[in-house]
């Protein structure tokens, strides 16, 4: 097959990862894992006097579509039953996950979904985050698409419109903050593959984000672009992942060091999508790791625990 240079806009947001949670186990979460493996961490936070590293332009991955295709097999499986309610966004519906019995102000997460679309799974995700404690909206960039085959995933994938994109993003946040069942004080974004990079592109274009967290996207190594970059950063990645390899998450760490922003790398011996439980290569413990982290990272600087 001819192969294609694509960019891979893809950042996979979805319900990706089943382990863990707090408080109450939400269900559909997956057995605790007494001692989930550490990752790699790369970095520590970057110092704002770290050395300039040249400008890396945003390169274009030599994969085909059709291998990229290979890196999100979907199983069947259902995702639990959805707790939260649909809202409109500037016209746009989404869908909003809130605590049980919590009052505003809440903290405030925007959850973008991976390239299958607004599907239950991501749904189910942003209930979970909503168990944590976190008024979790989980966005619709296909505008009411979710797709049921690689074919469709890339086909809506490739139609999404990156200004139209942000607006939508913005939108989303500013709901967060004005919304009267969330009033957000602290707001954050999450997303993996598709939903990785957007959520990257959020805090670009929304400097007073308080937390990003990126699993697996293919993010920007433009240095300059990345100076915008204020709030925390917690980016996950895999070292098996042929979409974004190790020599691109390199990379990125290096082009995020002019911008000072407080920075944590981590690097699992794990495939592109390890933190789907409803993909092929999803990897528990890995997973479990991950998502330990990303709720502590969350609480830190959104809840301040």
């Amino acid at each position: 097959m001819r192969r294609l240079k694509i960019v891979l806009l893809v950042s996979f947001g979805i319900a990706c990862s089943k382990p863990g949670g707090g408080g109450d186990a939400p269900r559909g979460s997956e057995p605790a894992v007494t001692a989930p493996p550490a990752p790699a961490v790369s970095t520590a936070p970057v110092a704002a006097s770290a050395a300039p590293a040249a400008a890396a332009p945003d390169r274009e991955m030599l994969v085909s579509e059709e291998e990229f295709k290979k890196l999100h097999e979907l199983k069947t499986a259902a995702a639990p039953a959805a707790r939260g309610v649909s809202v409109k966004v500037d016209g746009q519906s989404h869908y909003l996950g809130l605590p049980s019995n919590a009052k505003a102000p809440l903290p405030g997460l925007v959850v973008i979904h991976e390239w299958w679309g607004l599907n239950e799974h991501v749904k189910h995700y942003a209930d979970r985050l909503a168990g944590e404690g976190y008024a979790a909206l989980a966005v619709d960039l296909y505008q009411g698409k979710v797709a049921a085959t690689p074919d469709d995933a890339m086909k809506s994938m490739k139609a999404v419109e990156p200004a139209a994109a942000t607006k939508t993003l913005l939108s989303a946040h500013r709901f967060l903050a004005s919304d009267a069942r969330v009033r957000a004080d602290r707001t954050g974004s999450i997303g993996w593959c598709f939903g990785g990079k957007w959520s990257l592109e959020l805090a670009l274009a929304a400097p007073e984000l308080d937390a990003v967290v990126v699993y697996y996207g293919h993010v920007t190594t433009d240095a300059e672009r990345l100076k915008a970059l204020k709030a925390p950063l917690l980016g996950i990645f895999a070292n098996r992942d042929k979409a974004i390899p190790p020599a691109t998450v390199d990379q990125f760490e290096q082009a995020l060091k002019p911008a000072g922003a407080s920075v944590k790398i981590l690097r699992y011996d794990a495939d592109h999508a390890f933190a789907n439980p409803s993909g092929e290569r999803y990897d528990a413990k890995a997973a479990a790791s991950a998502w330990n982290e990303t709720r502590a990272f969350l609480a830190r600087h959104l809840r301040g625990g």
